[in-house]
């Protein structure tokens, strides 16, 4: 026996009233009556049910009408349709005869009355969208309307009442211009046939978001949306350092190679001043510890200027408010994106962002933030790079770090799409007389900065090779640089310190 939902008849109606500046009023709620009757009728004299098909391909569902006997009208005719039988008039009314609800909408009657209505289809998509906006003019009104109510008796923690609260409106905005995210297989096989062509063109070039690093951008053709890549190292290793070189690589791309990616940075640890003055040191080549003791020459302080010029001019956004919770962080995030077109989102560092349940084990709280941090890479569809730390058994074992020594919560490593571990370079030190190890291979450039040699370690890779790609890592203007690939085929050699191709910098 055909049956259809009676959910809708059991629906409790909506409390129309609506919060005026004078108090609650009664009020009718937005909707249209006529183009509810002509996408029914509609529905009904078309032929093979196809503006029924594409009724659901753009998710109308029962309750976007306001009447309740055209909810009960298009639920038997989708289940009807899911029954793979016709719609006419004979179907339609045994369907809610057999479902207890003809009487309820009016008889046979009304639903000739509904085929009578119009005599051509025409004006269909009309009456849809009208159909369409009524709804979603209701949601906000029940949105808002729940929002009040929430407000004058708070149940929940006000951080998680105000992300729900703007989940919701989201939503509504979203689903309002969204179709189904399913599609046909040839679709997407036409789309992966015109990445391959892109890929044969460019003949290796990078596709994705820029990290400024040669070898790493061949290994995983840059960042991609949808992606969390977490740099993992112990502390004082550089991670906030190559975090800003991925910002500059981003922020400074040229225009014949796409153009600038808009980037977005929530630095829990340093305020943006801070990050500022690094990023421009660091792009002008100058010692960040002589630039704090005020000892620079002209011909730098004009490399600081010209820095200074550039980033002024770039997209990026700096957020650095200590003690954020995840949910913060994806609501901030939530907003810059639709507003800015955010391409790219830097964490620093990922075991400060505050749990939303202090009550929780501090690992149930890293867990809860990595998977939020995942889940927000595939809501705006743009990589996010996450810091992190490493616990002290790989310096307690002497050993490179691995993958496992992520600190606090084993769950980063699966949620991540890309795991990247900066360590020492171990080919590079050596006894000293004293039969002591030399750290880090310590050289110095050929403005007397220190440089030392660093290996971004790739331990984890979803859609791409692991290995390791050999730095130098410049401590004064905290900048990681390429090696000369000499180095790269031979690391059991000592590098020459000068190969690395670098702007002449006199302090």
């Amino acid at each position: 026996m055909l049956s259809f939902s009676n959910r809708n008849r059991r629906r409790k109606r909506p409390d129309h009233r609506i919060l005026a500046p004078d108090g609650p009023v009664d009020r009718i709620p937005p909707h249209n009556l006529d183009a509810e009757q002509g996408l029914i009728a509609s529905c009904i004299i078309s032929d093979g049910n196809q503006i029924l098909t594409d009724c659901i391909a753009e998710k109308i569902a029962p309750q976007y009408f306001y009447s309740p006997a055209h909810q009960l009208i298009f639920d038997a005719m989708l289940e009807l349709q899911k029954a793979g039988k016709g719609i006419d008039e004979i179907t339609l009314s045994d369907a809610l005869h057999k479902g207890n609800a003809l009487e309820t909408i009016g008889g046979p009657a009304y639903i000739s009355a509904l085929v009578n209505r119009i005599e051509i289809t025409t004006h269909v998509k009309h009456w849809r969208s009208i159909v369409r906006e009524k709804y979603f003019l209701r949601q906000l009104i029940e949105t808002a309307t729940d929002t009040v109510e929430r407000a004058y008796k708070p149940d929940d923690d006000l951080q998680h009442m105000l992300d729900d609260v703007e989940k919701k409106f989201f939503e509504i905005s979203a689903n309002r211009i969204a179709n189904d995210s399913a599609q046909p297989a040839a679709k997407s096989i036409d789309e992966a046939v015109g990445l391959i062509n892109i890929l044969q063109k460019n003949k290796g070039e990078i596709y994705g978001v820029p990290t400024g690093f040669r070898l790493l951008d061949k290994l995983c053709f840059g960042f991609h949306g949808g992606e969390m890549i977490v740099v993992a190292a112990r502390p004082g290793m550089g991670k906030t350092a190559i975090a800003l070189n991925f910002i500059e690589a981003a922020v400074t791309r040229d225009a014949k190679k796409g153009g600038a990616v808009p980037t977005l940075m929530f630095s829990l640890e340093m305020p943006s001043r801070e990050l500022a003055m690094r990023l421009i040191c660091a792009k002008a080549r100058v010692n960040l510890s002589r630039v704090r003791e005020g000892f620079i020459k002209s011909s730098a302080m004009k490399n600081i200027v010209d820095a200074a010029k550039e980033y002024k001019d770039a997209p990026l956004f700096i957020d650095d408010q200590g003690g954020q919770t995840i949910l913060e962080i994806r609501a901030k995030a939530r907003r810059l994106v639709k507003s800015h077109k955010i391409g790219l989102i830097v964490i620093d560092y990922l075991q400060l962002i505050n749990g939303t349940d202090n009550g929780m084990p501090r690992e149930q709280q890293i867990a809860e933030a990595s998977r939020s941090i995942k889940a927000m890479a595939k809501e705006f569809n743009l990589p996010v790079v996450a810091l992190a730390q490493l616990n002290r058994k790989s310096e307690d074992e002497n050993r490179p770090p691995r993958i496992s020594d992520l600190r606090e919560s084993g769950s980063i490593e699966q949620d991540a799409d890309m795991v990247l571990i900066i360590d020492i370079d171990r080919h590079s030190r050596k006894k000293n007389k004293k039969g002591e190890i030399d750290t880090d291979g310590v050289k110095e450039d050929e403005n007397r900065q220190e440089v030392v040699r660093r290996k971004l370690l790739i331990a984890k890779q979803r859609n791409g090779p692991t290995g390791d790609i050999p730095l130098l890592f410049h401590r004064g203007m905290t900048r990681f640089e390429n090696q000369a690939e000499d180095y790269i085929t031979a690391p059991e050699e000592e590098a020459n310190p000068s190969e690395p191709q670098m702007q002449q910098t006199v302090l």
